[in-house]
């Protein structure tokens, strides 16, 4: 099973808890967490896009660095792991975007890829001046499946002649091209697996529940059939965070001290912000966060316990048909980057997949 680590572009990751850890998004941090990554045979790392926070007590999401710009320092400062950017497909074309993404690979050759965000969050875009109207909420994964058209195009071939609904090219080149360039979703909808399932690679899957990482086989089967529907193998991978300790008592008392913490206005204006899509569909990754105004992680996944209770679930988690692997957050990153690499790893009888760790010992 192969791991990946989401990190942590906007301020505090992902609790919402005036007594979870703050931190800012500085480099330095999301460099050093890619590089423990690399050292503890990660795959990959991903990060995501926000141009506006959640406030609260705690301004969640307030701060934000770019995705592309952080990407391409860490690409320069890695050597093995896999680095994925995401954009928000209303706020730059294809054709510049398929331009950065040759550029990072120019630096790393082979460890990009791009993460398309069609955009569920209004308010975001609205700020930015660009919201094309709530028609967009109908028509995303249309718009979404040419904007990677029109790159795949570029990337494969150096040039674009595309006329489209809502992108259209003439005669765009591009050179150099790059080496390969993966491309991952995240759409949880009948929607939004089709899109991936015909244009893209990846398609992380939210998990959901505490303690529960064989909830999402249902969502993943539907993956698999959307793939089959479409004639392309794509891969799947979960979402989960992880809150380990010594014993499941202590991990558990983090857990509920975080919960005691909640930061509720936050919770609410991100609720709000998922509410605006009234197209919304119960498995859409919007609902998901909208039905988690209870929770302190926006009802995300979650593997609470002691190092050996988190590498079963880990290890049931592996044998999930159709799972490729699973993309980790934890409550605190540093440590938690530790904490799995040398205390629960260890331990999974499932590991880490053989290309990842033959990768790391030969300082490739």
């Amino acid at each position: 099973m192969e791991f990946g680590v989401f990190l942590p572009i906007a301020n505090n990751g992902w609790l919402m808890s005036r007594n979870a850890p703050h931190y800012r998004p500085t480099f330095e941090l999301n460099l050093e967490i890619a590089r423990k990554a690399e050292e503890y045979g990660f795959s990959f790392a991903l990060s995501m896009v926000r141009f506006l926070g959640f406030g609260g007590d705690t301004a969640h999401w307030d701060e934000s660095l770019e995705s592309f710009t952080m990407m391409a320092g860490i690409a320069a400062l890695t050597r093995r792991i896999k680095l994925f950017s995401s954009v928000a497909i209303l706020t730059m074309p294809p054709a510049v975007v398929a331009r950065m993404a040759s550029t990072i690979d120019a630096i790393a050759p082979g460890r990009f890829g791009v993460n398309i965000v069609t955009g569920w969050s209004k308010p975001e875009f609205v700020s930015l001046g660009i919201w094309p109207g709530d028609e967009h909420y109908k028509h995303r994964y249309e718009h979404a499946s040419e904007y990677v058209q029109i790159m795949r195009s570029l990337w494969e071939t150096g040039e674009s002649t595309f006329h489209g609904v809502h992108r259209q090219t003439e005669g765009a080149k591009l050179r150099p091209r790059p080496r390969q360039i993966e491309i991952i979703g995240a759409g949880q909808s009948i929607e939004g697996m089709k899109f991936v399932a015909e244009q893209g690679d990846y398609n992380f899957i939210i998990g959901l529940g505490i303690n529960m990482p064989c909830v999402c086989a249902p969502i993943i089967d539907r993956l698999i059939k959307a793939g089959m529907q479409s004639g392309r193998d794509i891969g799947a991978m979960t979402l989960f965070m992880i809150i380990a300790e010594d014993s499941d008592e202590e991990a558990w008392a983090k857990w509920s001290h975080y919960q005691a913490g909640i930061d509720h206005a936050a919770l609410r204006t991100a609720a709000e912000f998922a509410s605006h899509n009234r197209t919304l569909s119960e498995q859409s990754s919007s609902n998901m966060i909208t039905q988690g105004v209870g929770s302190v992680n926006s009802n995300m996944g979650t593997l609470i316990g002691s190092y050996k209770t988190v590498a079963r679930l880990l290890d049931e988690m592996a044998e999930m048909e159709g799972l490729s692997g699973v993309m980790l957050t934890f409550d605190e990153f540093l440590t938690g980057m530790d904490k799995f690499g040398q205390k629960i790893r260890p331990l999974m009888k499932s590991g880490i997949s053989r290309e990842a760790t033959s990768s790391v010992a030969s300082g490739r």
